[in-house]
């Protein structure tokens, strides 16, 4: 349902940012979902911890909006590696008992250039291990994603060893003002539905 937020839509949003648990993981491409979720999370005062899912959660809402309380999220980072993460979304999905319409993936993806963030209904998982093992772990594809952009890898490079690098140096003044976009993102579209959001988040840049 595309509904205005606030305590008139009591059922919180979760979302997810995917990557790879541990500090040497943290800077690559394939954690930047990871990195919006801390981003968020940092802009709204909120620390994680340990669920009984095993992965990291917070939960808060967003700023005050006419006079309500501001949209309700939990925001989660799997602790599994990237293609095991399907389990622990799943879990907090029926911990919360959430349906499919309040579950956000925000993740890399290898089909953008760098920098473009697209909001994207259900849909295939493009080889990305990550979604493959959420939508196995659900049983749907169902589920919205923030998709953001790290572009192809050069030459003959393997994906695979692609997406586990750290974004060059050259990428990173750019990731910042990404993250902080991605961020934006995710507020537009739990605060006005997918169908706005994505209007807005598909037609910039």
């Amino acid at each position: 349902m595309d509904s205005a937020a606030g305590d008139r839509d009591p059922q919180p949003w979760l979302v997810v940012g995917l990557g790879n648990p541990g500090p040497r993981y943290a800077g690559n491409r394939h954690n930047v979902g990871a990195m919006v979720a801390d981003r968020m999370a940092a802009g709204l005062g909120l620390r994680f911890s340990v669920h009984r899912s095993r992965a990291e959660v917070t939960e808060g809402r967003l700023p005050p909006m006419g006079g309500l309380p501001g949209p309700r999220l939990v925001l989660a980072k799997p602790t599994s590696y990237m293609n095991l993460s399907g389990g622990q979304v799943s879990g907090l999905v029926r911990f919360y008992h959430l349906p499919l319409d309040r579950l956000l993936i925000v993740h890399d993806e290898l089909d953008l250039p760098f920098g473009d963030i697209r909001l994207k209904q259900g849909g295939g998982e493009a080889g990305h291990n990550g979604l493959r093992s959420v939508s196995q772990s659900l049983g749907s594809r169902d589920y919205a994603r923030l998709r953001i952009g790290i572009g192809r890898p050069p030459g003959r490079m393997d994906p695979a060893d692609f997406v586990l690098r750290d974004f060059p140096a050259a990428d990173r003044a750019e990731l910042d003002l990404v993250i902080a976009e991605a961020v934006d993102a995710v507020t537009r579209l739990v605060t006005d539905g997918m169908e706005r959001a994505r209007g807005v988040v598909n037609s910039a840049g």
